[in-house]
């Protein structure tokens, strides 16, 4: 079994009770974040992009222990503020204990908060416990996303918010792509101009055969 820890945002925890995951920690400056990064412990950090409310609190996490897995030129970036890490690119696969991760494009841009060029933005496929979990980081709706559904996916976590990535319609689309068993609406309601209806775009999954659930930050999903 698989727990999903909604944590606001973007950001998403995993584990599979060794294994501790976290994607895109914005928990600081995150106005809908459930948990701080004190009180979050992870063996793996997954970075999809360098923006600030993704690339967030990854490397405060890093200094506690855990592994910064992302583009060479965010791995180089947090390595050089005192990150442990392990650079990769699109493309990439990845084998930790437990599990695999493997990289695949995004559609988006990617500078740190500096203006820093953080490498090719990205979407992670994670295997952990059983499951195949697709995190698409901030992202346009892409055709090529029928390559990623033919690994046969048990969850996506999908940015719905609009204005900077898919909104509600394309993410639907996307759905039709993926194929996944299950859907999460991500990336949507932080501010006011990403505001969006996430139990109205699960109804809408629903027509498609795909069950979803619109998670508040602090809930939990079990795979």
């Amino acid at each position: 079994m698989v727990e999903v820890h909604y944590l606001g945002h973007s950001a998403v925890y995993l584990t599979d009770g060794k294994t501790r995951i976290v994607i895109d920690p914005f928990l600081s400056g995150n106005p809908t974040a459930s948990a701080g990064p004190d009180e979050i412990e992870a063996d793996l950090i997954v970075v999809t992009h360098a923006h600030g409310d993704h690339w967030g609190d990854s490397v405060a996490l890093s200094k506690k222990g855990g592994l910064l897995v992302s583009t060479y030129e965010i791995a180089v970036y947090s390595e050089q503020r005192g990150a442990n890490v392990h650079p990769m690119n699109i493309g990439g696969s990845y084998a930790f204990e437990g599990g695999r991760l493997k990289f695949f494009p995004a559609w988006h841009s990617s500078s740190f908060p500096d203006g820093t060029y953080g490498g090719m933005p990205m979407g992670v496929v994670i295997e952990l416990g059983g499951q195949r979990i697709y995190h698409a980081g901030d992202t346009a709706l892409f055709s090529d996303m029928r390559l990623i559904g033919e690994l046969g996916l048990d969850l996506a976590l999908l940015p719905i918010g609009d204005t900077f990535t898919m909104g509600p319609d394309d993410a639907l689309k996307a759905l039709e792509y993926l194929k996944p068993k299950r859907v999460v609406p991500i990336h949507y309601n932080t501010f006011p101009v990403i505001e969006q209806d996430g139990p109205a775009f699960v109804e809408r999954a629903a027509l498609l055969g795909v069950d979803g659930q619109a998670l508040r930050p602090g809930d939990t999903l079990k795979l």
